[in-house]
């Protein structure tokens, strides 16, 4: 049985993840409602894609506060004003120290294949830059549940995206970033309908 999630998005950025997600919401292909939009920077893009879609939205700065707890525990705060059932990272470059009550409902999209390309700094347009220097063949995304260590917990799900000859990150970040658009959704829809089960460092996906 699917439900219908109630979803808690973090962002910093564009919002071209959260669009994707509003997009598939709206085509009904994604089960999900959501709830509130916090953002980690002042006017960015995805602020307004959020509010263009009325979406309740609320800033918490990064700069504001002296410790990542002190910001975390903002975070947490402004979720538990609201049903969340599943948080989702989207596009957010800062660290969150997850609750235990929140253990298991926090899922992030990597734009790289975890482990390689990934952890503290690698984010963004960095992973891909890296990608291409190093020399690889292939790269693509993982969505994975967060824990508190960067880029660390069970993955859910990975697509692979080839590298070419004469990728640039730009070109190179658009391909995964198509590869995200159809992987993240998975994943959430995977946990609406209750299919998957964490097991140590895996995740296994109920048939």
């Amino acid at each position: 049985m699917t439900n219908k999630l109630n979803l808690g998005i973090l962002i910093s950025g564009s919002g071209n993840t959260l669009q994707n997600f509003i997009d598939q919401i709206e085509t009904q292909k994604l089960p999900a409602t959501i709830q509130i939009v916090i953002s980690s920077k002042p006017d960015v893009a995805g602020l307004n894609r959020a509010r263009k879609h009325n979406l309740r939205t609320t800033v918490i700065p990064y700069a504001n506060y002296t410790s990542i707890d002190a910001f975390s525990r903002a975070i947490t705060d402004e979720l538990d004003k609201y049903p969340i059932d599943l948080i989702t990272l989207a596009g957010f470059v800062h660290f969150y120290n997850i609750p235990e009550k929140y253990r298991g409902k926090v899922m992030n999209i990597h734009p790289g294949l975890i482990p390689a390309f990934s952890g503290h700094h690698y984010y963004g347009r960095k992973v891909h830059e890296a990608v291409i220097t190093y020399g690889a063949k292939v790269s693509g995304c993982t969505v994975h549940f967060a824990d508190n260590i960067y880029d660390n917990g069970p993955i859910i799900i990975q697509r692979a995206v080839s590298v070419h000859d004469d990728d640039t990150p730009d070109t190179l970040a658009e391909r995964v970033f198509q590869a995200e658009c159809e992987a993240y959704p998975e994943a959430i829809r995977l946990f609406a309908e209750g299919r998957l089960k964490i097991e140590g460092r895996k995740v296994r996906i109920i048939k």
